[in-house]
C-alpha cells in the first residue's frame, strides 16, 4: 500500500493558509499520531469497564483505566449526523447531513474537515471502515482529506449501497480501497484493523505523523455474519442480566457481544503494536461510539437507544490514551460532545483552525490534560429524525451541566402532541423523574435556548437544507455508481428496490454515458424509462432480468434529475443500483 496524494481546491487553499500560519504548528517530531476508533450501534453499556457483567473487553478497559475519560459525552441519535460532527467540529444541520440515506447523509463538500487540516499540516491521513458521507464525488473520503481509504458504502454492509454481489457478507466482504472495488479476505472488523495497522506502517517510512480514523460497521445489523467462536461463547454464557424486558433477545445480545468482543480483541492488536514500538509512543488514541445500541439491551441505567435523544440514545463512553500527556484514571463530568473531537485533535496537533471557520465545539484538551482551572457552562443540543429537513422540537433535547430537556416524539412523523420533560442528570441520570411541571423556568430557559440554536443552524446558508448534487463526467470520477442510498425518494417511500425516486446529479460537461441497471432480483418484462431532466428515453425488456444495459445515453452539461422505472403490467419497479460510466466527450474540460 502506498500512501497517495490529491490536491482538490478546498485542499490547495488550506495549504496556502497553513503556509502562511507556519508559526502556528509544531514540528512535525513534536506532533503526535493521532488514532480515533469510532464503533457503529456500540451502547453506552457495552463495555466491562460500563458495568456489563456479561461482555469481555479487556483491552479497552485497560486502555480506558491507562487514560482519561469524560463521564458525560454525547453523539447524535444516529451515525450519519454524529460521522459529520466528527469531520467538521459543527452540528451536522450546517452541513446538509440531516439523516441517514434517501440522499440526505451526503456531507456539504465546502465544509472543511479534520483530515484536510491535518493532511495540510503535514499528516498522513487514512480512513478504514465506515464513511456514511457520501459514495460518489465530491463526498468520498479521498475528496474531503483522506489519502487513504478503505471503505465500505453507505450506511454499512448488507445495506442497499452495499454491491449486490456481496451478498450480505461481513466475512470476506467486499470493499472500496481508495475508490477501487476489491475483495477482502476476513471478518470486516480484521480487514479494518489489518488496513490501518499497514497505513500506520507505511506513513512510520514515509517519516510523517498519521490520523487514523477507524469506524468499523460493527456491531451495526444484520447480525447474521459473526464471527463464529464468539457467537458460541456467548450463547454458552447466562445472559438474563443483560437482557431488558421486551428489548432484545438472548440470541441478538450474543451475536451484537461476539462482534464487540472482536472490536476489543482488534483494539489490542493495535495497542500492541503502539506500546511495542517506541517510535509510536508519541500517539493519541480516543475511543467512542456513534451512537446508542440498536434496541433494548443493558445500557448501564440509562433511558432509551439508537434513534431517541434519550441518554442512552445520545450518551457514549469516551476513553483518550496519550501516556505522555494525560494522567491514568483522570475522569471528567463537564458535558461534551462530537463537535468537540476536531478543535480538540487540531489544538493537541497544534494545527490552528483557518480564519474564519466557526465551530460549534470547543477543544477539551485542557480538561483531558487536567490545566483546566475553571470551565464555561454550556449548552448542547440533539436533534434527529427521518425526513427531508429539521422541523423544531421534532425529537430534541437541550443539556447543560444539571438539566436536560426532552421532547421525545420518535423518529418518524411528528405526533400532534408530545410532552416536553425536565430531567435534573446529577440526581437522575436515568431520565425517571420529570420536574417540567415544578421548574417551568428552567423549561423556559432550555426552550429558549433551543429556538436560538435551531434559528443559527438552519441559516448556516441561505438554501441550508438543500440537498447537495452528485457530480459525473468530472476525471475525478469518469464512474459514477448510483444507489438507493442517495436517492431521494417521496416522504413514507421507504420499500427497498421497487422504491421510486430520483437522484440530484450535476454534470459538468457535455458527455455519453453507458448504463448497466441492476437489481437483487429480476423485474419482470416491461419498458424501461430512464429520465433524464426533461427528457425521457424508453428501453423494452422482453424478459424477466436482474439487469439491463444501455449505451450512448448523451447528458448535458447543468443540474438534473435523473430516475429509472420499469414499468410493467402490474406494476413499477424502481432502479436498485445504476452504473454510469463516461464515454465520450461533447464539450467541456
Amino acid at each position: 500500500m502506498k500512501i497517495r496524494y490529491f490536491v482538490t481546491p478546498a485542499l490547495l487553499l488550506v495549504s496556502l493558509w497553513l503556509a502562511a500560519e507556519a508559526s502556528a504548528v509544531q514540528p512535525n517530531e513534536a506532533r503526535p499520531n493521532i488514532v480515533v476508533i469510532l464503533t457503529d450501534d456500540q451502547g453506552f453499556g457495552d463495555l466491562g469497564i460500563q458495568g456489563n457483567p456479561v461482555l469481555e473487553t479487556p483491552n479497552i478497559d485497560a486502555l480506558a483505566r491507562a487514560g482519561a475519560s469524560m463521564k458525560n459525552f454525547y453523539v447524535s441519535p444516529v451515525c450519519a449526523p454524529t460521522r459529520a460532527s466528527v469531520m467538521t467540529g459543527r452540528y451536522n444541520f450546517r452541513t446538509r447531513v440531516v439523516d441517514t440515506f434517501k440522499g440526505r447523509a451526503m456531507k456539504e463538500p465546502a465544509e472543511v474537515t479534520l483530515p484536510e487540516l491535518l493532511r495540510a499540516a503535514g499528516y498522513a491521513t487514512g480512513i478504514f471502515g465506515k464513511w456514511h458521507l457520501g459514495d460518489n464525488y465530491p463526498f468520498r473520503p479521498t475528496d474531503q482529506g483522506f489519502d487513504e481509504a478503505l471503505v465500505i458504502r453507505g450506511g454499512g454492509l448488507a445495506q442497499p449501497s452495499d454491491p449486490i454481489e456481496n451478498n450480505r457478507r461481513y466475512t470476506n466482504p467486499i470493499v472500496f480501497r481508495n475508490n477501487q472495488q476489491e475483495q477482502a479476505k476476513g471478518f470486516c472488523t480484521d480487514v479494518f484493523f489489518d488496513g490501518a495497522l499497514d497505513f500506520i506502517g507505511q506513513a512510520q517510512q514515509a517519516g510523517r505523523p498519521f490520523f487514523v480514523y477507524l469506524t468499523p460497521n460493527a456491531p451495526h445489523v444484520p447480525l447474521h455474519d459473526v464471527p463464529p467462536a464468539l457467537l458460541a461463547k456467548y450463547k454458552a454464557k447466562d445472559l438474563s442480566s443483560v437482557l431488558v424486558k421486551g428489548g432484545q433477545d438472548a440470541d441478538t445480545v450474543a451475536r451484537v457481544y461476539a462482534m464487540e468482543e472482536n472490536i476489543d480483541q482488534n483494539v489490542g492488536r493495535l495497542m500492541a503494536r503502539l506500546k511495542s514500538d517506541p517510535a509510536l509512543a508519541n500517539t493519541l488514541v480516543i475511543v467512542f461510539f456513534d451512537n446508542g445500541p440498536d434496541g433494548d439491551r443493558f445500557v448501564g441505567g440509562l433511558r432509551g437507544h439508537k434513534g431517541q435523544i434519550y441518554e442512552g440514545g445520545i450518551r457514549t463512553p469516551f476513553f483518550a490514551y496519550w501516556p505522555s500527556r494525560f494522567k491514568p484514571g483522570t475522569a471528567h463530568a463537564e458535558i461534551a460532545a462530537h463537535i468537540d473531537l476536531m478543535p480538540t485533535l487540531l489544538e493537541a496537533a497544534g494545527v490552528a483552525a483557518p480564519a474564519g471557520l466557526k465551530f460549534d465545539g470547543r477543544s477539551i484538551l485542557p480538561l483531558l490534560e487536567n490545566r483546566a482551572t475553571s470551565w464555561p457552562e454550556r449548552s448542547l443540543v440533539f436533534q434527529y429524525h427521518r425526513g427531508e429537513q429539521p422541523i423544531e422540537w421534532h425529537n430534541a433535547a437541550v443539556r447543560t451541566q444539571r438539566w436536560k430537556l426532552d421532547h421525545f416524539t420518535g423518529r418518524e412523523a411528528l405526533p400532534e402532541e408530545a410532552p416536553f420533560q425536565l430531567f435534573d442528570l446529577e440526581a437522575d441520570p436515568g431520565e425517571r423523574h420529570d420536574l417540567a411541571a415544578s421548574q417551568p423556568a428552567v423549561v423556559a430557559q432550555l426552550r429558549q435556548t433551543y429556538q436560538q440554536w435551531f434559528a443559527d443552524v438552519s441559516s448556516t446558508r441561505p438554501d441550508n437544507y438543500a440537498p447537495p448534487r452528485i457530480i459525473i463526467g468530472s476525471d475525478r470520477e469518469t464512474t459514477t455508481m448510483l444507489t438507493r442510498q442517495d436517492l431521494r425518494e417521496p416522504e413514507g417511500a421507504n420499500k427497498g428496490h421497487a422504491s421510486i425516486g430520483v437522484w440530484l446529479l450535476r454534470a459538468v460537461r457535455d458527455a455519453g454515458y453507458s448504463m448497466e441497471l441492476r437489481w437483487p432480483e429480476p423485474v419482470a418484462a416491461g419498458t424501461l424509462e430512464l429520465h433524464i431532466g426533461a427528457t425521457t428515453r424508453t428501453v423494452e425488456i422482453s424478459a424477466a432480468t436482474d439487469r439491463v444495459s444501455v449505451d450512448s445515453v448523451q447528458i448535458p452539461e447543468g443540474d438534473f434529475s435523473f430516475s429509472a422505472i420499469v414499468r410493467r403490467a402490474n406494476g413499477v419497479d424502481g432502479a436498485y443500483h445504476v452504473k454510469l460510466v463516461r464515454q465520450s466527450l461533447s464539450r467541456g474540460p
